[in-house]
């Protein structure tokens, strides 16, 4: 089958160790990126319901508001969402998962070592996964195959901030020790949603860990742990 490549449009969201539950953030980015259709809120990995399993997610696009504006939403054929992940320890992708919209569904391609590495990709048609049908608010759609399962389409926004608050720190109309408690804060992206990619990988797909990146700056007794980063990449 023809491979397609692609170049990277927006970097993925830092360094991950799977050993604990991980979140990277980058909501409301630089102008040149907020409001694409690559660019990037949220990534998420952890460990799934089956402790043989890791969850990916990416989220996309967000905040955007729910019902109407949110399923009119769109997902890019000309954008690929790629999951990579280190096993080696030397934060090089050894495996990447990658997911493109066709027509109404997102395709699946890998775990597979990559052709290229770095910021450009080919689609690695010869480890096709799966597809499943985009969902909408009203219908929501996973499928499943060898092990791995699968679902894109919007979800409410899982990020957690204060963001009218943080305005008023960072333009000096509160002091900068004014941050609300918890009790009293207002999470400005409550009712909101994201775009969100979700594959479940079994660990057996993955590789064998490296060990923790924590022992390098002196954090001893981690597990092993991936190294994981996603990154969007448009059509060249």
């Amino acid at each position: 089958m023809k491979k397609t490549k692609l170049f990277a449009a927006i970097g993925g969201l830092g360094l991950a160790m799977l050993a604990v539950f991980l979140i990277a953030a980058d909501h409301i980015d630089a102008p040149d990126v907020a409001g694409t259709t690559t660019d990037i809120a949220d990534f998420y990995a952890f460990e799934g319901d089956d402790p043989n399993k890791t969850v990916f997610i990416a989220t996309l696009q967000g905040p955007l508001i729910p019902g109407a504006v949110t399923d009119n939403a769109q997902f890019d054929e000309d954008v690929m969402v790629e999951f990579n992940i280190d096993n080696t320890g030397d934060f090089v992708e050894d495996l990447v998962i990658q997911a493109i919209k066709r027509g109404d569904s997102m395709y699946f391609f890998g775990p597979v070592g990559p052709t290229q590495t770095g910021l450009s990709s080919v689609v690695e048609t010869s480890v096709a996964r799966n597809s499943v049908k985009i969902s909408t608010s009203a219908d929501v759609q996973t499928s499943s195959n060898n092990g791995m399962t699968f679902f894109a389409g919007p979800r409410r926004d899982a990020f957690y901030f204060d963001f009218n608050r943080f305005n008023e720190v960072i333009s000096g109309a509160v002091a900068p020790e004014g941050f609300l408690p918890p009790g009293q804060a207002e999470d400005f992206f409550e009712e909101l949603n994201v775009l969100a990619v979700i594959v479940e990988v079994p660990n057996s797909m993955l590789g064998t860990a490296p060990p923790h990146v924590g022992a390098a700056v002196g954090i001893n007794g981690l597990p092993p742990a991936y190294n994981v980063w996603v990154t969007t990449k448009r059509k060249q």
